[in-house]
């Protein structure tokens, strides 16, 4: 029967006082004591019942039975290292797949997704385009949604941020579209089918009066935005997603911006995951959404 091995720690500090034949750059090299790594070794003595190093005048010289262990734990521990590396590596390799709202995507997630990349450049991340209730483990690992529907509760549910809603169009069209911070009743709203009471909730919050204005409906909601960026009109935008092109001065929005109560979280299964690329990229966009100002 084998005799029990000594601790991975006193081998790792017998490691590197073999290789410095010092116990005080042993313990700079891992951030320990002297007396920790002096401990260690004797550890290990006492286990053999031989000595390790000769100890003269603060110095310390490896034995015959001390050169043949660190021959062999140094390849030891090494191999151990190698596998422990090649297991991360694969598991920065693992594809990801996160589902993301159509119009969050494009106008927000995307434009910002180069940072991620520069932090993890091996990671691979892969986006697809979808809304409302999501299965995640059935090709889609995490999944960006705006709770405006029951979100199930067996997932792990991490806030991101608050919607904020208000009009918006093209700055040299602010007067055509706007008279003192109001809509003017000939101004075109642009309105989409997937959000076919944004102008409706906007209104309840204002407590703007909308009468009866020329029109124009899209399939979808990032239609209306261009659309208004185009100029046909005033459309409402989340500010999450036209931030950018507010700075850009691409868009304006004249009468501000109001929390609707709706917010978005990024659903995870549940539990804790090790540290990979899930788990990397989770805490990478959750500090990006804490992070964002508010209008």
């Amino acid at each position: 029967m084998r005799s029990p091995i000594t601790s991975l720690p006193a081998l790792s500090c017998f490691r590197a006082a073999a290789k410095f034949e010092s116990f005080s750059k042993a313990a700079d090299s891992l951030n320990l004591t002297h007396g920790a790594v002096s401990r260690a070794v004797r550890l290990l003595e006492s286990d053999l019942g031989t000595a390790l190093f000769t100890r003269r005048n603060r110095s310390v010289f490896l034995t015959d039975a001390g050169r043949k262990l660190a021959q062999s734990v140094t390849h030891g521990l090494g191999h151990i290292e190698d596998t422990i590396s090649s297991i991360r590596a694969e598991q920065v390799h693992v594809q990801v797949t996160v589902s993301c709202e159509p119009t969050l995507m494009m106008r927000w997630l995307i434009p910002r997704l180069s940072t991620f990349r520069r932090q993890y450049p091996e990671a691979d991340i892969r986006l697809v385009a979808g809304g409302g209730p999501v299965a995640l483990g059935d090709g889609i690992d995490l999944a960006i949604r705006r709770d405006d529907f029951d979100l199930p509760k067996n997932y792990s549910k991490a806030p991101l941020f608050s919607e904020w809603i208000g009009p918006v169009c093209r700055p040299d069209l602010h007067e055509r579209f706007f008279e003192n911070g109001q809509l003017r009743p000939d101004a075109s709203l642009l309105h989409s089918r997937t959000r076919p009471s944004a102008w409706h909730a906007w209104a309840g919050l204002s407590k703007a009066t909308l009468g009866v204005h020329p029109d124009t409906e899209f399939e979808h909601f990032y239609f209306s935005l261009q659309a208004a960026i185009a100029g046909l009109g005033v459309a409402i935008g989340p500010w999450h997603l036209v931030q950018d092109d507010l700075d850009a001065g691409i868009l304006c929005a004249p009468a501000g911006f109001l929390k609707d109560g709706s917010s978005y979280v990024l659903l995870a299964p549940e539990g804790n995951p090790e540290q990979n690329v899930q788990s990397c990229f989770r805490d990478w966009l959750t500090d990006l959404a804490t992070n964002e100002r508010c209008p």
